[in-house]
Parts: C-alpha cells; structure tokens; sequence
C-alpha cells in the first residue's frame, strides 16, 4: 500500500516492489498519472497487480474515505507506505482550515495509517514506512502543536523551514507509533529519501529546466531515495526492525533533532493531532472496517 505511488521516487518505489512480485495498492489524484504508471509497471514487470484508488491529501475527508475504501477491498496489507507530500512555495489554507504541508503531510498520512491499522495489525508481521527527510532540522526546536495551526504567510524563500517542520511532525510520529504497537508484530520506521529532482519545486518556473539540468548532471538521482523506502518495506534484515529514523546513503539511522526525540513531545502531539482528525474517523459507517483509536493500542 504506497501513497503518492504514481510520481517521483513514489513511483520508483512501486516499479521496484512489482519487480519483487508485490501487488501493489496506490493512491493517486490523477487518472492520467495513474494510467500512465500502470503502462510503467507492466513494462517493469508484466502481470503485476495494481489496484489504483483516487483521493487527495488537502481534503481530510477525502483521506478518510479513501482509507475505509481501501480497507474494505483489501483484508491484508503486508506494508503501508506514506509517501505522498509536498513542498508548497506560498501559503494555503486547507477547506479543513489546516496549513497546506501540514494537511497533506502529516495530518493525512496520520489519519490513512490510523483507518488502516487494524488490517496492518491484523496483517502482522508487516510495516509501516513513513517518508520524512533531513530537512526536518531546519525545524529544530519548533512548537509542534503550534505548527498544527500555524497560518502565516510565507513565500517561497521562507517555504523550507516549514517543510522542514512538517517532516519532523512526520518523524515524531512514525515514533510515537513504533512505541504504541509494541508486540503487535508490526515494524514502524521513517526515512530520508535524500535530495531527489523528481517533482522538484512544481511550483517554481524554473523547475523543469533545472529538473532536466540536474539529471543530466546526475544530481539527486530519486532511485537512490525509492531504494531505502524498499528495503525498509520488504528486504528481511530490517524484519523486527522498529522505531528507527534511516539514512538514504548508508541505511543507518539518524538521530531527530529536538523536540523529536522528545517522549512526552512525542504523546502530546499524538494527542492532540487525534483530537484533531476524530471527527473524520468516527463518522464511518457500519460497514466500514472496525476503527481501533491508537490510544488503545498495546504498547
């Protein structure tokens, strides 16, 4: 199950899976996108499943429609891969009234995982891999459960340091739950994919030329970056493997800059990102598969 799977290092990552003989399960906005990432995975590796479901990250009901959607169709799920993101260069708020990174970053990824955890747990042994990303120092010291709220304006000069925080918000949480599922069987890691020039700055004039400079150049090649999400996903040394933050270069891990190694940090975002997203989880249907609040889960 791969987020944000049909572009960037996200549809790196699916090619590879399917060449391992995974069926995949993507997320996509697109249908052009997602037509044209079938034909890619064919070609990779003919015969694969792909099953494809529409949604978007900026719309937390829409995330959670998705997830129940999916849980519906799919009683097993081996890996949850949170991949998709942006990297936003002004400021929008989300129809929820979320900061745009902040939506589509980490409270949706947040909400997807919890829909979704009962199938990964019941799945077990399985992963969760979250995508974070070293630009999350340039959030050292912030104010998480400010940032959850934080609508000032900035430009695109001013645009990394609030990315940065978004993906330490995704770090602390791919922590918090490692801690919370303990003894479920489920391995729970994040990574930084290192720089990568796919997607680069889609919002910026200059981005395909120097997207197209950069491959040349051989600059911030994403296979590199869809290849420690795989292993982290599927390869049997990271088995059992849980609670790490990993490094593209090396596979070794990295140590979160303040307040992301911070428990009580850590707990108090969890808490308050849940009273957050509630709404959007308690009004499923009967139909829907059962919901387990992460509050209660062992660990």
């Amino acid at each position: 199950m791969l987020t944000g799977g049909t572009s960037g290092i996200g549809q790196r990552t699916a090619v590879a899976l399917a060449q391992k003989g995974a069926d995949l399960v993507l997320t996509a906005r697109s249908k052009t996108r997602a037509d044209s990432t079938i034909e890619i995975i064919e070609r990779a590796a003919p015969g694969t499943k792909v099953d494809i479901h529409y949604g978007d990250f900026r719309d937390l009901a829409s995330v959670a429609a998705l997830g129940r959607e999916i849980a519906s169709r799919h009683p097993r799920i081996d890996a949850l891969i949170n991949n998709a993101g942006i990297h936003a260069f002004k400021s929008r708020v989300t129809k929820d009234g979320y900061p745009e990174m902040v939506a589509v970053n980490y409270l949706g990824p947040w909400l997807f995982t919890n829909i979704l955890l009962e199938t990964v747990v019941r799945s077990a042994p399985s992963r969760i891999v979250t995508v974070a990303s070293e630009a999350s120092r340039q959030g050292a010291g912030f104010d998480p459960l400010a940032a959850l709220v934080d609508k000032r304006q900035f430009s695109a000069q001013g645009s990394s340091v609030i990315y940065g925080q978004t993906k330490l918000l995704n770090i602390m949480f791919s922590m918090e739950l490692a801690h919370r599922l303990t003894g479920t069987g489920v391995a729970v890691n994040c990574l930084c994919p290192g720089f990568n020039v796919t997607g680069l700055g889609r919002e910026l004039w200059f981005a395909a030329p120097l997207e197209r400079l950069l491959t040349w150049l051989k600059v911030g090649n994403p296979e590199r970056g869809a290849g420690i999400i795989v292993s982290l996903a599927s390869d049997p040394a990271f088995a059992g493997v849980t609670g790490g933050y990993f490094s593209v270069s090396d596979a070794s891990r990295l140590a979160p800059v303040a307040p992301g190694d911070d428990p009580q940090a850590l707990q108090a975002l969890w808490q308050a990102t849940a009273e957050r997203v509630a709404a959007f989880y308690r009004t499923r249907s009967s139909r829907d598969a059962p919901f387990i609040p992460m509050n209660e889960m062992p660990g």
